[in-house]
């Protein structure tokens, strides 16, 4: 009996505490999971083809962690990334990906973002200005809605040649997806060329499609279609930038968690109905064969 209370306990815990689904792009080629954040690591371009993580509310709010500026390489990379060497007199910046200011909660996480896996080249104008920028913005996004999911990286077109010993190429363009899973699930993308700016981000702001179309990646194919299909197709500024209203009205969706909790119930329920019974007979034929 208390075999089967046991069991029962840890089928419940697995219940009210499913676990986070990962939206990760695809391809996922040469993956390299951090504490904070996970990538794809592009070794012939030395650099990453993208860059997911969750932030939260409260990870910004707490981030109170001094920048470490400790650029080095990661050891998670099995073929080796860059290193900070290749980026000294390029004139290109050591961009971050998954951006330092993000990681402030954390001093292991704030070391990590200085992990070369996590770095492309990027202009100063750029890295220092509207790109900076769009990182501040997001983050104001996490603290309003409490936990949004991105997805970053560069976009290897128009490129500017390469830089370094290991031959580090040099992105034409940097995209960044924010997905709020929550709720009523929202999306919006940004494609943005490595150079200055002085356009507003909303300028930059393009379907996810357009960014699978230029990058050749497939994102949030984990979500069903019928969700993935309409937030990825259009561009919708109501929800993150102030004075726009929805081009159309949402339709609340069942979130991919809940459908997941639903058949994780039914697939618990009929477990549990089976050792039940199991149980049930073994005890009859037990008490049987005494008699």
């Amino acid at each position: 009996m208390k075999l089967i209370l046991s069991v029962f306990l840890l089928l419940s815990v697995n219940l009210v505490y499913p676990k986070p689904i990962d939206y990760f792009p695809v391809p996922a080629t040469e993956m390299v999971r951090h504490t904070y954040f996970t990538l794809s690591y592009n070794e012939k371009y030395e650099e990453a083809n993208w860059v997911y993580y969750t932030l939260t509310d409260s990870m910004v709010m707490n981030g109170r962690e001094e920048r470490s500026n400790q650029f080095k390489v990661d050891p998670l990379v099995p073929t080796g990334s860059a290193k900070s060497s290749d980026y000294t007199k390029s004139g290109y910046d050591r961009g971050h990906l998954c951006p330092a200011g993000d990681m402030g909660f954390d001093p292991k996480a704030m070391l990590e973002s200085f992990l070369m896996s996590n770095v492309s080249p990027q202009t100063p104008d750029f890295n220092r200005g509207i790109w900076k920028e769009l990182e501040t913005e997001v983050r104001g996004w996490a603290k309003k809605e409490h936990q949004i999911i991105i997805v970053t990286g560069p976009v290897f077109k128009d490129n500017k040649g390469t830089i370094g010993k290991d031959h580090v190429l040099v992105p034409g363009y940097f995209y960044k997806i924010i997905f709020v899973p929550s709720g009523k699930p929202k999306m919006i993308a940004f494609l943005l060329p490595n150079a200055r700016s002085d356009r507003p981000i909303k300028d930059f702001a393009v379907t996810t499609d357009e960014v699978e179309r230029q990058s050749g990646l497939d994102f949030f194919p984990q979500l069903p279609d019928s969700i993935e299909n309409r937030l990825e197709a259009k561009v919708e500024l109501a929800g993150w930038f102030e004075g726009y209203a929805p081009s159309e009205p949402l339709v609340a969706q069942a979130k991919p968690a809940e459908k997941r909790v639903k058949s994780d119930l039914e697939f618990y329920l009929i477990l549990v109905s089976v050792i039940l019974v199991a149980v049930f007979f073994v005890g009859f034929w037990s008490r049987k064969r005494k008699h």
